[in-house]
């Protein structure tokens, strides 16, 4: 399978992996053929792409960490919360214990699946951001702690704590947060109250929540340096919990478009993480954090230092930007033309002959 951006698919494509909408709907299904309709659908969604089925990407699969239905569940859950919260509906306590029960089959998931690594390329609508964005980085933050090989119920705090870390946001001004452009100064400090905010409404709204996964909702923007919110907290005044969330909430936000920016690659969001390591981030979390997401996803089309062109085959994790690349192409204007071409597989860690090679980005075609 490989992938294939939004702007760049065509009648026929053979759609090879599932795509949900906003409501946890099915879109569409494996093995379909995509139209016209399809793929206006697709973007008018926000969708970023599509995992499409060709010769060229023939073979080329990747397991995920949780199941397809597993994601659109969580995601449904976790907006069905927050509408309900939004209008204190008693619903909401019902709806908590759901999350509850789906953060504890995720748990179950990831402790099966903790050697496999983190799809970045997330088939996620745009219009439910806040909810993808919850998933996702309790998804991370589980796998981080499977990896810390934390026990199963310490790891169900975290995983609702990375659910409901932005709670808070459901009291902040929407026109705030769906701003097209930079903040005023007024209107960032109405937005950093959501952490605090967030945690008084469960505190006193949800008192048997353990207080470890309340002081994470808290703190999740504290930073090592002092220089993070509410309170200014360094090091280690801050849980371990919200040390974890800071850094996988960064990263999710860095991947994904928002109103005012588009989003980054997630190679630029690996440095950015590797670059604020120490400052912002504890060092020994970012270290198994970048254990466990890739830069480059299996199905991705790139380009390498050299002009060739690639699909990203897997990856190595003991050096996560020299993937396992089968090259299609030696320069990109052959992309359509050269039809006689025959891809062939590199591996950019253990080639002696391609140790000078490295991947500079990725093809949106």
């Amino acid at each position: 399978m490989r992938f294939v951006p939004a702007p760049c698919l065509k009648n026929g494509m053979i759609c090879a992996k599932k795509i949900y909408g906003k409501n946890g709907e099915l879109l569409l299904n494996n093995d379909a053929v995509i139209q016209e309709t399809y793929i206006n659908r697709i973007r008018e969604l926000g969708i970023s792409g599509v995992y499409i089925e060709d010769a060229l990407s023939e073979g080329i699969e990747f397991v995920d960490i949780i199941s397809e239905t597993q994601r659109s569940t969580s995601v449904r859950t976790v907006k069905n919360l927050f509408e309900q919260i939004a209008v204190d509906a008693p619903a909401a306590r019902a709806r908590a214990q759901q999350l509850s029960q789906t953060v504890e089959d995720i748990v179950d998931s990831i402790i099966q699946n903790k050697d496999l690594n983190i799809n970045l390329v997330d088939l996620k609508v745009f219009d439910d951001y806040t909810y993808y964005h919850c998933v996702n980085v309790g998804v991370l933050a589980l796998l981080i702690a499977a990896r810390m090989k934390w026990p199963h119920k310490k790891m169900h705090e975290l995983g609702m704590a990375a659910m409901l870390h932005d709670v808070g946001k459901i009291f902040v001004d929407k026109k705030i947060l769906i701003k097209p452009g930079s903040l005023t100064k007024e209107e960032f400090d109405e937005m950093k109250t959501h952490s605090e905010r967030g945690f008084e409404y469960l505190r006193f709204g949800y008192p048997s929540f353990a207080q470890d996964l309340l002081r994470a909702i808290n703190e999740h923007h504290e930073r090592l340096d002092g220089k993070g919110y509410p309170q200014g907290k360094r090091s280690g005044q801050i849980s371990e919990y919200a040390r974890i969330i800071a850094i996988v909430d960064v990263f999710d936000a860095l991947t994904s478009d928002r109103p005012y920016r588009a989003a980054m690659t997630p190679s630029d969001a690996i440095e950015y993480i590797m670059a604020e390591t120490n400052k912002a981030f504890d060092p020994v979390i970012a270290k198994i954090f970048l254990s466990c997401v890739m830069p480059y996803s299996p199905g991705t089309t790139v380009k390498l230092s050299n002009g060739w062109v690639g699909i990203i085959v897997k990856n190595n994790f003991e050096a996560s930007l020299r993937p396992c690349v089968r090259i299609i192409r030696h320069q990109l204007d052959e992309l359509e033309s050269d039809k006689d071409f025959k891809p062939y597989q590199i591996d950019l860690f253990r080639d002696p002959k391609c140790l000078d090679i490295t991947v500079t980005g990725n093809i949106d075609r």
